[in-house]
Parts: structure tokens; C-alpha cells; sequence
């Protein structure tokens, strides 16, 4: 049999399929698109699915596919035997209502045996126990003879999952011969041996099932198959495992060479080197997709392989991150059919770098405590790691649970995962009740407003900023009332709205409520689950009451500065992609009347050029006065338009596009200006880190930029002044003040030095011997921890014979600076410097530590320093 590569394998299967009249697509993103239902695509159908159900229309009625796949159920299994891996390819062919069983048998059986070239006689399939009609297909049509045709129960030949479209599927299955077998007799596909290797199951959806159990035949039946490609080519390259296929075991190579290692010598070696392929394969497609690590969801995911591939690194002796490197590797293999791959590739390799970096500033210490505990655990026959302790390797040293979970069963021993889990939901409750503290207890979009009957109001604020309504209804103090006064607080329900409420980033409008008894001012808008827009404010004069007619106003100066800011920010999101990199996304924005913020996945710091070139992009737009067309469209279409859609975003049929120009096109939900030139201007004044992988960007816009100029102008103003300069002269001055002021300090430390070497006979006088320890304490005023520092070096090296201990002193701006510094015989006597700065120090309210022979702390009340000199007498 032919032996083809797996690169040659999946181009043979797409391109016999596009000869059926299949449509090519390639792979989708690892990252689901609106299913929030799985963190990452696991199946090669998953992402097909609005097609299946009819939800999306498909672009043609067969289409094939390659699909990257990730799973990890089995995660702390991977390594530990040759058949569980993470990262894998699906192979599939799909009909949608178009060809059935005769055709999807007929071309599989075609594509095994005359494309691959497959023995016949290695051919079994196995069928659902009912399903005469594939028996048929099979046995008459194809010509497989009865005996290699296998009925199997709906446990192996049924596809159903939950109510729903569902059917029968039928397994084809390559005999590897008996050396792989039990050696029964009897033995066939379905035995739980090795001998027959299940590598293409197709899925025949035929029936809808109810909730009641019944089976009724589908109107539109399906055809749904998945061949793993990588099982495929265990087949076609004749080896036991993923490990071997040629690709795979290419990567596989590379880590021996790197580790030193050789494969196949020792179990142990063999487990971390099967990890470290796995792990890094999984790794590289999940980052060139765009999964960031992270704490949760699928950046966890990735954050958990990477630490566990980075861990079996260091279990087989580097000492050093290597996996940037190995995903070179990866790249090489597949960048032919995965282009991303070598687009992304310093990309890739920087986050992974970064992300093994910040472990290994970690792991070291955390492996160390850890290892520590465990000794002390086995030495009081506990078999327990406690909930507390994998807790804080969580969340002081970055261990995912499942690392900490596999070291301690390495060495025989359980952790509380209940322990952790309690653990993890106090700090979360922790962080939740410090929230609520901050926002205090004004109404929030989590409440769910029940109304008695029918309600709904029309949101008209996209067309206006004013309209006639009638008032609904008014609460006060969470009750239903009939009517308001003056000075009362109020929830405002109307028929119709020109008010936006919150969302999407954005916040409400402010403004009023009139009618002819009274006047409301809103304060904010707010939307429920229900979809209701209230109006949160306070009677300003007269009474509101119920089923009045009102006139809502927003105020539009407010309006347009924040609809400014929210069109710079779909301005700024396309300027970072296209300077920064496609991994940039959306992770969160704030859009007021004041500034935007905008938050984003990205790896490291941005440069103050690469900002400036961020900034005059933007601002390029804004005066090449692009149309901002907002527009209402098929989801499908808006994709194809190339709309930018928010992660975790739920959108439904008809969504609304946002255009600027040609520039940028997004769907979104909120208000804009009508072109770029009604931004005015934009400045970014602030660029920060706020988590792993996540930046923050903070800019103005229109007068709100205006004002900020003008701030930076009295500043410079005020500087100049101060200085007696022009704008332009500075900052020379300000160099040559430095330098005189650096000179001068200079000069005064080392007359202090001078005024203290002077002393030194005289603090020498006042040793004390206490035990055969020569104790030195002085006091001085205003001097730094350098000074006191080198006191003490001079000092030391006068006593440098003995076993002597000094110990300094010196108030600075009404703080307490402390030096502790002891000689080789003091040490071997048992003295600490560390130790005793940190009771010194807590005398003065401070504290401090460091090193057997040399430590220092500070302190906060000056006036207790001869208290803390007689602490150290009683020390020693």
C-alpha cells in the first residue's frame, strides 16, 4: 500500500470531493462564531451546524472541508499513552439536503480504494442493526461481501444528541492484521482490540426526534462524515499513533534534539515528549486564531497547555523557555495548508515566548513550595494536597489546577479540588461585594422589571433626538405609581423613546421629560432584559403622572460628543489592526461624553511611534470627512461586507453595519456621527496594561480634545514661566537644573561622608560587647540609604575581625531609613542581619529584610529609634 504524507493526504481528500461538485471551504477559526454553547471547535461539522439546522442558508448544497479541532476532556491523559492528543484535523464531506447514503457510500469506498488505493480485502464497515438500506448499498452496490458487513447497537451506529435531527451512520474500518488482534476467532470490528482501525464514519441524518422518543423522517435528509486525518494517516504510513504520523513525528524529533532526549528509551521521557508535541500543536493554531492566555474560558485552555508543555520541559532538564522555537517546527509542517500560520509567525512565537517567560518567573518558587509540601504531607501520611495551598499556587504563582492535580498524583497524593473551589468563589465574592461598594445601590440593567400586560416602547433615537410620547408608567421607590412631584426620584417607562440606553459600551442619554404639569430631568437610560427603556431621573418642577402626553428631549450637545467618541473608537479599532496585527479584538469599550476607552488583545506595550502612527492614521480619516452609513442587513451579508463582529456578542438574522468609508465596517448598535469629520480631532492620552495579553487605550476627541490641548498649553505656560525660558529653551534648562541639582547632591554626600569618617573613631567608642558580639549603633540626620550604606561598609570593615554587628540609623523627611550589616564571625555565632532589621524595623511601625550579612528596612516614627536600638541589645 502507498504510503502518502498527511500535507499529501488532506489535498487528495478536498480535491477528489471538489471533482463530486463539493465547495471547498477552508478550515474556521478554533474560535466558535455565535455558539456560546463550546469554547473551542471540537468536530468538523460544529461550525456547519447553521446550515444543518436551516438557521443560515449554505453557500452550495455540498461543501467539503479540512477543520482544525481542538479537544481536551482527556487533557491529563495526553503524554500518558500514544493514542489521546488535543489537536487534531477532521476531514468531512457534507450534504445539505442534496445527495444521501448511495452517493456518500459510493465515494467514500471510491476514495479508499481507488484514490488511496486501499486493499479491498483490509476493508470492514460497520452498520446501525436496523439500517437494511445501508446493507443494501453496501453489499449490493459496492459488492462487500456479507461477512465484512458488521450490525452494530445505537450505542456504536447511531448519531443522535438530545431531540433533534438525527440517523444512523455507518464506520468503515482498516484491518491492520492479526498481529494486532486478541486472537479470537470471532473477532471483527466492534471488539475492543487493536486489530480493526475505525477511520471514516459517516453520519446518515434522516429522522428528527421528539421529546416524547419518537422518530419521524426528515423532509431534508443529510449527509454528515468525519475522517480523523491524522488516523488516516496512521493507516497510510502503517504506524501505531499520531506520534508517528510524519508530520507529527517531525515535531516530535525536534523536541528530542532540543531535550536531548531519545524516544522510545524511557516511559517517563516518552510521556513529556508526547506532551510537548501535543501541546505545542494546540498551542500555535489556538494563537493564530486569536485565543490569547488568559484565566478563563479558551485563553485558560491555551494558558493550561502551554504551562504543562513548558513544566515537561523542565522535567526533562531545559532550563530555559525552548517552545517558541518548537512552534517553528509547527509552522514549517503546516503553513502550506494553513496560511495564517506563516503570516502570524513572529506573532505566534512572541506570544507563546511571553507566555512561557512569565512562568518561568514563577514556577521555580511555586514547584519549590509545592514539593516542600508534599514531602511534609507523605512525612504526616496525609494523602491530601489542601484546598488552601492549590489555591495559592493558583493565584499567587499562576498553576492552573490541573498542573497542580498532576504533580501530587505523580506522587500518589489528592488535592481538594471542593477546598479550591470555595476558595476561588470567596475571592470572586469578595471581588463582587468591592464592586458593589463602588457602584453603590442605584438601579442597574441586572433588574428584571415585571410589568402587568402587554408592553413595549419604540426606541426612535437612531432618527431623532426628540419626539412626542405618552408616559407608560412611573415608578417610585420600586412601586408602581399613578403619579410624581417635585423633588421625587423616578423610573420613566414611555410609549416611544428618542433616549439611548446603555449598552454595547455605550451610555444613555441624558436630558428631559416635559409635559404640561411638570418637567423630569433624565439622568441616564437604562434597558432591561426585557427590552424596555427607563428613563432614570428626578421631578424637577411640577407632577408627572401616568397616561400623559410628554414631550422627550435629549440633550444633544451631550449626544453628539459621545456619538464622536464611539465613531473614533471603530476608527481607532481598524488603525490598531492594521498596525499592530489581525489578533487584534474588541475585549471591551467605554463610550461617553467626556472620552472613549477602549480595551484589546495585545501582547505587549505599544511604542510611543507606533501610537503617533496610530494617531495621525486616525486623524488622516477624520479629515478625509468619510460618510458614516449606518445600515440594517442579513447577518450573511454584513460578513461578506467584511463587518468586524464583537466576540461574545450575540446578534440575530438582521443585524445593523456601521461603514466609514471604505475604511472600516462593523456591526453595531450604537450612535454615530454622519462623517469622520464631525470627530474634530483625536488624541490618544493614555495606553495601559490591565491584564495578560489585554491593553487599554484612553483618547478624546472634539472639545473634549480642545480642552486638553488647553490644559497642556497652561501647563507648558506655568513650566516656562517657573522657569524664566521660552517654550523652546525648556527643556535645556530643565537639563542644566538637573545636572546642578545632581552635582550638588553629589558634592553634599560626599561631605556628609566626610563629616561621618570624622565620627567613625567616636562611634567606635560606643560599642557594646554583649556575648562576645561587638554591637555598633549610630543615628544620624538626613541621610539616604546609599550614604548609610557606605557608613556602614567603612565601619565594618574596622571591626572586620571580630564578631561584630552595626547597626544604623538616619531620619529622612520625617520617615526612618535602617542599615543592619554584620562581619563572617558575627554570622557564624548565629547572627541574621535580616532578622533582626525586621524587629528593629517594627518598632518604628516599618518593616524590612535581607541577607545573614547585610539588610535594610525603614520605619515611619523617628522618635522611636532609640527603642529599636535597644531591641537589637536585647536581640543579641
Amino acid at each position: 500500500m502507498q504510503k502518502f504524507g498527511l500535507n499529501e493526504l488532506r489535498e487528495k481528500y478536498l480535491s477528489f470531493f471538489e471533482s463530486k461538485e463539493h465547495l471547498r471551504l477552508s478550515s474556521f477559526s478554533l474560535v466558535p462564531q455565535n455558539d456560546p454553547s463550546i469554547l473551542l471547535i471540537n468536530a468538523g461539522m460544529t461550525p456547519l451546524k447553521p446550515y444543518f439546522t436551516g438557521e443560515q442558508k449554505p453557500p452550495r448544497n455540498r461543501v467539503t472541508t479540512c477543520q482544525k479541532c481542538i479537544r481536551t476532556p482527556d487533557i491529563e491523559r495526553v503524554g500518558k499513552t500514544a493514542r489521546h492528543g488535543t489537536y487534531f484535523e477532521m476531514l468531512g464531506n457534507f450534504s445539505f439536503g442534496n445527495y444521501f447514503k448511495k452517493e456518500a457510500i459510493a465515494w467514500a469506498w471510491e476514495f479508499a480504494t481507488m484514490d488511496l488505493k486501499m486493499p479491498k480485502d483490509k476493508l470492514w464497515v460497520t452498520i446501525y442493526l436496523e439500517d437494511d438500506e445501508a446493507f443494501e448499498i453496501w453489499n449490493k452496490d459496492i459488492g462487500l461481501s456479507p461477512e465484512r458487513i458488521v450490525r452494530l447497537g445505537k450505542e456504536d451506529n447511531f448519531w443522535e444528541h438530545g431531540t433533534g435531527p438525527c440517523g444512523p451512520c455507518s464506520e468503515i474500518h482498516f484491518d491492520r492484521g492479526e498481529e494486532k488482534g486478541c486472537g479470537k476467532p470471532d473477532c471483527k470490528p466492534g471488539c475492543d482490540c487493536d486489530r480493526y482501525m475505525e477511520f471514516w464514519n459517516l453520519v446518515f441524518t434522516q429522522f428528527n426526534k421528539d421529546e416524547n422518543g419518537n422518530y419521524t423522517p426528515l423532509e431534508k435528509k443529510n449527509i454528515d462524515t468525519g475522517m480523523g486525518l491524522e488516523r488516516l494517516a496512521c493507516v497510510m504510513q502503517g504506524v501505531d499513533s499520531l506520534f508517528e504520523v510524519d508530520t507529527v513525528r517531525n515535531i516530535l524529533d525536534y523536541v528530542c534534539k532540543t531535550t536531548n532526549t531519545i524516544y522510545g528509551k524511557d516511559a517517563e521521557t516518552d510521556i513529556s515528549i508526547r506532551v510537548i508535541t501535543d501541546h505545542i500543536r494546540s498551542t500555535t493554531m489556538m494563537i493564530s486564531d486569536g485565543i490569547m492566555p488568559s484565566n478563563e474560558g479558551r485563553g485558560y485552555v491555551l494558558r493550561r497547555l502551554l504551562r504543562r508543555a513548558a513544566r515537561h520541559g523542565k522535567l526533562l532538564g531545559l532550563d530555559k523557555p525552548f517552545l517558541s522555537d518548537v512552534a517553528d517546527v509547527v509552522i514549517n509542517e503546516s503553513k502550506a495548508a494553513y496560511s495564517e500560520l506563516a503570516e502570524k509567525a513572529d506573532y505566534i512565537k512572541k506570544v507563546i515566548r511571553i507566555e512561557e517567560e512569565r512562568f518561568e518567573s514563577t514556577i521555580d518558587q511555586g514547584l519549590a513550595i509545592l514539593n516542600e509540601y508534599i514531602k511534609e504531607l507523605k512525612a504526616e501520611n496525609k494523602k491530601e494536597v489542601p484546598g488552601t495551598m492549590v489555591f495559592k499556587l493558583h493565584d499567587t504563582y499562576g498553576f492552573p489546577l490541573d498542573l497542580t492535580r498532576e504533580i501530587a498524583e505523580e506522587n500518589n497524593l489528592l488535592i481538594d479540588e471542593t477546598g479550591f473551589k470555595n476558595e476561588m468563589e470567596a475571592q470572586k465574592n469578595k471581588a463582587r461585594e468591592a464592586l458593589k461598594s463602588k457602584e453603590g445601590s442605584a438601579w442597574t440593567q441586572e433588574n428584571n422589571l415585571k410589568l402587568p400586560g402587554e408592553f413595549k416602547n419604540k426606541f426612535l433615537g437612531y432618527e431623532t433626538t426628540q419626539c412626542d410620547a405618552n408616559i407608560a408608567y412611573i415608578l417610585k421607590d420600586d412601586e408602581l405609581v399613578k403619579s410624581a412631584m417635585e423633588g421625587d426620584k423616578v423610573l420613566i417607562l414611555l410609549d416611544k423613546t428618542p433616549f439611548y440606553a446603555e449598552s454595547g459600551g455605550q451610555i444613555g442619554d441624558t436630558g428631559f421629560v416635559k409635559t404640561k404639569t411638570g418637567i423630569a430631568r433624565v439622568e441616564d437610560c437604562k434597558k432591561t432584559h426585557e427590552g424596555y427603556h427607563i428613563h432614570v431621573g428626578i421631578i424637577e418642577k411640577g407632577l408627572l403622572e401616568v397616561d400623559s402626553s410628554a414631550t422627550a428631549v435629549v440633550d444633544v450637545t451631550r449626544r453628539k460628543a459621545i456619538a464622536r467618541n464611539h465613531t473614533a473608537t471603530h476608527l481607532l479599532h481598524k488603525a490598531l489592526r492594521g498596525n499592530l496585527g489581525s489578533h487584534v479584538a474588541q475585549a471591551g469599550s467605554l463610550v461617553d461624553d467626556q472620552k472613549l476607552r477602549f480595551d484589546f488583545t495585545h501582547f505587549e506595550p505599544i511604542s510611543e511611534e507606533a501610537l503617533m502612527s496610530i494617531e495621525d492614521e486616525i486623524n488622516s480619516k477624520i479629515l478625509e470627512d468619510l460618510p458614516v452609513n449606518t445600515e440594517e442587513m442579513p447577518i450573511d451579508v454584513a460578513r461578506e461586507k467584511g463587518a468586524v463582529a464583537l466576540f461574545g456578542e450575540k446578534y440575530g438574522h438582521i443585524v445593523r453595519v456601521v461603514q466609514a468609508g471604505d475604511y472600516s465596517t462593523e456591526l453595531c448598535g450604537g450612535t454615530h456621527m454622519t462623517s469622520t469629520a464631525g470627530i474634530g480631532f483625536i488624541k490618544i492620552i493614555g495606553e495601559t496594561g490591565i491584564a495578560a495579553g489585554t491593553r487599554r487605550i484612553e483618547a478624546v476627541t472634539g472639545y473634549s480634545s480642545l480642552e486638553y490641548f488647553k490644559e497642556k498649553e497652561m501647563l507648558l505656560k506655568d513650566i516656562t514661566g517657573a522657569l524664566k525660558v521660552n517654550p523652546q529653551d525648556s527643556v535645556k534648562k530643565i537639563e542644566a537644573l538637573n545636572a546642578e541639582i545632581k552635582s550638588s547632591h553629589k558634592e553634599l554626600e560626599e561631605l556628609r561622608s566626610k563629616l561621618v569618617g570624622s565620627k567613625v573613631d567616636e562611634i567606635l567608642s560606643t560599642a557594646l560587647n554583649i556575648n562576645g558580639i561587638t554591637l555598633i549603633t549610630a543615628k544620624f540626620d538626613k541621610m539616604d540609604m546609599d550614604t548609610l550604606r557606605n557608613t556602614g561598609d567603612t565601619l565594618k570593615n574596622r571591626i572586620n575581625e571580630e564578631a561584630g554587628v552595626i547597626v544604623l540609623a538616619a531620619e529622612q523627611d520625617g520617615k526612618v531609613n535602617f542599615i543592619v550589616t554584620a562581619t563572617k564571625k558575627a554570622i557564624e555565632k548565629g547572627i541574621h542581619s535580616g532578622n533582626i532589621i525586621r524587629e528593629a524595623a517594627k518598632v518604628t511601625g516599618g518593616g524590612g529584610g535581607g541577607r545573614p550579612d547585610m539588610a535594610q528596612a525603614g520605619g515611619k516614627d523617628p522618635s522611636k529609634i532609640e527603642a529599636a536600638f535597644a531591641k537589637v541589645v536585647s536581640l543579641i
